[in-house]
């Protein structure tokens, strides 16, 4: 069956062409234009920031045989050939990988309650004070803002080297990444439930629990399981500012050139994170699924 439009008379054809041929030059010259704009801002991001690429390509060869070094043992034979002198260590990178683990969950726990509670003082639709959202907002950004690694720093600085500061620091910056997230979860319930108990006189408290809580929690969980993922890779690498974990052991061959421990340190490391991620995305999608059949 032939197209109704090449029916009609050339008169009335060539407009349209032409002006679909317009419309597509059109859309070629933004696609260059905007092309031309990164680059642009790539090289001027690049001269600010002093990045050499004749110095770059002299030394790039030095990456991938770093990375095969990594893969060598001292006497110069693949990792692969004696894995039991490729992981002599693993009594104490397993220890110190379950405190890695225990750190992203005590963190991740601390993060989830703050979050929890600010959340219903940040959304718009629930919050009990327009300068109080604003307030809370604040705040939950400076958390977020601060790079995990500056807070745990911080932390080993005011109570010296330890889980403690890598705790601290995860759990900070879980308030102001899962408080956003909560926040905007809350804002999109059904407010009918919570106005209905309002109105029928019960305090602003009650009317949360028993009017939006239930429709959150669900998105609650899903968000904190996601969050303790991203939480476990951030602990891995605490330790690099002697705030506890694996990662201290691994800024520590990396330092002393021990190729074959950081690739066995590393792993372990890909292999505990994987693991995570498949059971927390598992456990994800049923409840994601549970919601959509309710």
């Amino acid at each position: 069956m032939s197209s109704p439009i090449a029916l009609l008379p050339d008169a009335q054809l060539r407009p349209l062409l032409d002006a679909y041929e317009a419309s597509v030059r059109s859309r070629r010259w933004h696609t260059l234009l905007i092309l031309a704009c990164v680059a642009v801002a790539m090289v001027l991001s690049s001269i600010s920031a002093e990045v050499s690429i004749p110095k770059l390509l002299d030394n790039i060869h030095r990456f991938p045989s770093y990375i095969i070094r990594l893969f060598q043992l001292e006497n110069g034979r693949p990792v692969w050939t004696d894995v039991a002198e490729w992981f002599w260590g693993l009594p104490r990178w397993l220890r110190l990988l379950g405190e890695t683990l225990l750190m992203a969950y005590v963190g991740t726990v601390l993060g989830v309650i703050g979050a929890f509670v600010l959340s219903f003082l940040a959304a718009a639709n629930v919050a009990p004070s327009r300068w109080l959202r604003w307030t809370v907002r604040r705040f939950c950004e400076i958390c977020r803002t601060v790079p995990e690694l500056v807070f745990a720093l911080v932390f080993v600085i005011a109570f010296g080297l330890g889980p403690v500061a890598g705790v601290l620091a995860v759990a900070i910056h879980t308030v102001g990444a899962l408080g956003k997230l909560f926040a905007e979860v809350v804002e999109n319930i059904d407010m009918k439930p919570v106005e209905g108990i309002i109105a029928g006189g019960s305090s602003w408290p009650v009317a949360m629990r028993f009017g939006a809580l239930p429709q959150t929690m669900s998105n609650f969980v899903s968000y904190a399981l996601l969050r303790f993922e991203i939480n476990v890779r951030s602990t891995a690498v605490m330790g690099f500012v002697g705030a506890g974990g694996i990662g201290q052991d691994l800024i520590e061959a990396i330092r002393k050139f021990y190729y074959s421990d950081v690739s066995a340190i590393l792993v372990l490391i890909i292999i505990t994170v994987s693991v995570i991620d498949t059971l927390t995305s598992h456990v994800r999608h049923r409840l994601i699924g549970l919601q959509e059949k309710h």
